[in-house]
């Protein structure tokens, strides 16, 4: 009896450590945004070819993943919001807040936009709409925010969100790990998540090595401002090595 509450005694004293330990793991999860606007086709490609691997191979685990769908949008005098890629976009940048809103899981909504932007990459017209059905969500909680209004306003709060970005966003997409810009470099996100995180590394990031593509992905259309040159690409990744 007594090595048995000696033994309780132990597990107690013990468990307030093993509680702690979890709070911190997940306090040290890293934090990656991504800003970027539904119809930019290098923003579609890089959800759908390249964020969507962080759910397959389990990276999410470590990564506290934030989505502001706005883009290079502009907000009027009047408070309406013109989409770099038009009406279209402007609809589909709602629709994809209300989804964040909506169901804030990133396991829940992620899907549902990965679907969306494989429609865009697809150039199926409406194609979204059959994203409801093929993630398992109900459509009437998304499509009453965006009838409300409600999805505009988030949009003017992703507008000023990414308006503030220091330094300003370039280009999109634009990723950000830990609050630094990965500028053209964004499809090797992650080897920097691996490289930032501090707890015991999964098994994706063993192995990981950074490698720099040889072609620019974000198009002068998808531009703010002028092409950065390769020295900065460059000096930029080293400082990150």
């Amino acid at each position: 009896m007594a090595s048995f509450i000696s033994l309780l005694s132990t597990i107690l004293l013990l468990s307030p450590l093993c509680f702690t330990t979890s709070l911190v793991s997940a306090s040290n999860k890293v934090s990656v945004s991504l800003y970027y606007e539904t119809l930019c086709p290098y923003c579609s490609s890089f959800i759908v070819n390249n964020l969507a691997n962080i759910f397959q191979n389990g990276l999410i685990s470590i990564i506290d993943l934030h989505l502001v769908p706005y883009g290079n949008a502009i907000v009027t005098s009047d408070g309406s919001i013109i989409c770099q890629h038009g009406a279209g976009e402007c609809l589909l940048n709602a629709i994809e807040a209300c989804a964040i809103k909506v169901w804030p899981d990133v396991q829940q909504h992620f899907p549902f936009i990965q679907c969306v932007e494989k429609s865009v990459e697809a150039r199926e017209e409406n194609g979204w709409e059959s994203c409801f059905q093929a993630t398992g969500l109900s459509s009437e909680p998304v499509i009453n925010c965006y009838n409300s209004g409600y999805g505009q306003q988030l949009e003017l709060q992703y507008g000023k969100e990414t308006n503030s970005l220091q330094p300003p966003h370039q280009f999109v997409p634009w990723v950000l790990v830990n609050g630094k810009t990965l500028l053209e470099d964004y499809e090797n996100l992650e080897h920097y998540v691996c490289k930032a995180y501090k707890g015991a590394l999964p098994k994706v990031c063993k192995g990981q090595r950074l490698t720099i593509s040889q072609e620019t992905r974000a198009n002068n259309g998808d531009k703010k401002n002028m092409h950065k040159s390769v020295f900065c690409l460059l000096a930029w990744v080293i400082l990150w090595l």
